[in-house]
């Protein structure tokens, strides 16, 4: 399925570590959204592989009640399923790792690349850029505590023009023991702006022996095909193009070709409303719920007025009204 004669087809099974995945089209980390339920969505709808939102490796060490209930909640529908870690102790890295193999975890992902001022300040998400020894402390930490296959998620450097994410991928696959790349060819400095650079990515493909797994501007079905045409990786990753389109797996997986029918996307949405409301309780998920709607209302075709409602209101009873309407066949003459 639109691969090159030396790549295996999106729809082919992928081997991380001793973990086998059904295919090459995997859920990105998506901090503060990637929870349990959306990662089933994608696995419902498709994805090989869901990677949780990052974690803290210090709430996890010191087991921190809520980080342990809400944010390593899995689902048992959908291992395999990646937790992915964040720090800047090796060895408290070591013990979160080993929290999240108890807690259910297949593997574990290290986000070397989160761009944001806040993690980047602890010394943790795309600073570990420029300490290359802390890094691979890290992920030898998280080897040894987990004892399972341990994967990063990395930009190509911290600048523009700078290959340090790149350097340092070929290290960890060499010196760590990294069982998998994720690379997002784009600097951390520069966001999601910019083009990714997918023959840099490529570059790294040719360099290391683990699976390279692309990222960034993945958009729709069409751009993910072709980065993993461009890149020769090993897999795609979708982050953005996922959220309100979980038929994205779907198109990459060969089980659709049309978008999907209004009463599809409702249904879809008022299940994201169900699941968010048994794992958050009524009144927060209400307030949770608002940054979800946006990305539904297109293909909804919903007015803008509500639209405007959703977000102004957290009552989940008149959420689920308003979509329900949506979904209903307009009324013959």
């Amino acid at each position: 399925m639109n691969a090159t004669p030396q790549q295996p087809a999106l729809t082919d099974p992928l081997r991380i570590g001793d973990v086998e995945i059904s295919n090459r089209v995997l859920l990105a980390p998506l901090a503060g959204i990637g929870n349990w339920f959306v990662r089933l969505q994608a696995k419902r709808h498709g994805a090989g592989l869901a990677v949780s939102e990052m974690v803290s490796s210090f709430g996890l060490h010191h087991r921190n009640e809520r980080t342990l209930r809400e944010l390593m909640r899995i689902h048992p529908d959908e291992h395999p399923v990646s937790v992915q870690l964040f720090g800047h102790d090796a060895e408290v890295m070591r013990s979160a790792a080993a929290v999240a193999a108890e807690a259910g975890a297949d593997l574990i992902d290290i986000n070397m690349g989160c761009p944001v001022r806040k993690v980047r300040k602890t010394g943790a998400g795309a600073e570990l850029l420029r300490d290359h020894e802390l890094a691979l402390a890290l992920a030898r930490g998280a080897v040894e505590g987990s004892g399972l296959p341990v994967t990063v998620k990395l930009r190509s450097g911290v600048e523009v023009g700078d290959r340090s994410g790149f350097e340092l991928a070929i290290r960890l696959a060499e010196e760590a023991g990294v069982a998998a790349v994720g690379f997002h060819p784009r600097a951390a400095t520069v966001g999601h702006k910019g083009s990714p650079d997918y023959a840099l990515t490529r570059e790294l493909v040719e360099r290391i022996e683990v699976p390279v797994i692309v990222s960034g501007g993945l958009k729709s079905a069409d751009a993910a095909r072709h980065a993993y045409e461009e890149s020769a990786a090993d897999a795609v990753m979708i982050a953005r193009g996922s959220l309100g389109n979980p038929w994205v797996f779907e198109e990459l997986t060969g089980r659709r070709t049309e978008p999907p029918q209004r009463d599809e996307v409702a249904a879809e949405l008022l299940w994201v409303i169900d699941c968010a409301e048994e794992h958050l309780g009524s009144e927060r998920a209400g307030r949770y719920l608002r940054k979800f709607y946006p990305w539904y209302m297109e293909p909804l075709g919903a007015p803008a007025e509500l639209a405007d409602e959703l977000q102004r209101h957290a009552d989940l009873p008149r959420a689920r009204s308003l979509i329900a309407a949506l979904a209903a066949p307009a009324p013959s003459l």
